[in-house]
């Protein structure tokens, strides 16, 4: 896997450019001071990650953001939390905080990897329809049937969902929405652009965010009420 680091500080570029050679994963192909000059490398080179500062002059990350297609995915970075919920709704990898701590860095480089395999696997992979207690999922030269009970929460990446149960990650082309629509809604809930969750499947939560063991799945603003009318009977936290 490659990537691109976008900053405006040069302190913060050099910084996370060394911390990322030092995980043999990932290499390195071009670090930039501005978007402009990232979009500019984009359009005659293959970027499989880019780890992407926010707030920077004329072009923002998140503006930069917008504007990229493909199988590109991005790792935010930055000094300000309250990008956070923003970021997951351009199909971000990761947030980073700066300063970045180091196993952070890797728990996120280990995602952008897993995933770049999950999407370079689902580009064969179809969504074959469901019944009355499963889904179908066809990937590659295998059908897999997927209980509704076994679905822990289903995330959506740019143009595909990534299905996650008990025991496995499953991909398939096909948007949140619509694969939201054919699975029981009693026990299934958006609860942010994109993620929709098992709510017999939560451990806890709070304003923000949904616990799953090692899962940590964002809150969005605009779904948070029904979440909590839903599932904590309309308390809601302090």
């Amino acid at each position: 896997m490659n990537c691109i680091i976008v900053d405006d500080e040069p302190l913060a570029r050099a910084e996370l450019q060394i911390l990322v050679k030092e995980l043999s994963q990932v290499e390195v192909i071009g670090v930039f001071s501005n978007a402009l000059s990232a979009l500019e490398f984009l359009k005659s080179n293959e970027v499989d990650l880019i780890f992407l500062d926010i707030e920077m002059p004329k072009v923002s990350g998140l503006e930069f953001a917008a504007q990229i297609s493909g199988q590109t995915l991005i790792i935010f970075t930055t000094a300000y939390s309250q990008y956070a919920l923003k970021s997951y709704e351009l199909d971000a990898i990761d947030y980073l905080l700066k300063p970045i701590d180091t196993k952070r860095l890797e728990k996120a480089i280990s995602k952008a990897v897993a995933y770049q395999k999950l999407l370079s696997d689902g580009s064969k992979s179809t969504f074959e329809g469901s019944t009355e207690d499963f889904l179908m999922i066809k990937s590659e030269r295998r059908y897999y049937k997927i209980r509704f009970q076994d679905i822990r929460f289903i995330e959506g990446l740019k143009d595909y969902v990534v299905i996650y149960t008990q025991t496995q990650k499953l991909i398939t082309a096909m948007n949140l929405k619509n694969i939201h629509q054919k699975i029981p809604a009693p026990y299934f809930l958006r609860v942010s652009k994109s993620y929709v969750v098992n709510l017999n499947c939560i451990d806890s939560f709070d304003n923000h965010t949904i616990y799953m063991d090692e899962f940590e799945i964002p809150i969005g603003e605009v779904f948070k009420q029904e979440f909590f009318n839903k599932y904590a009977g309309g308390a809601q936290l302090l």
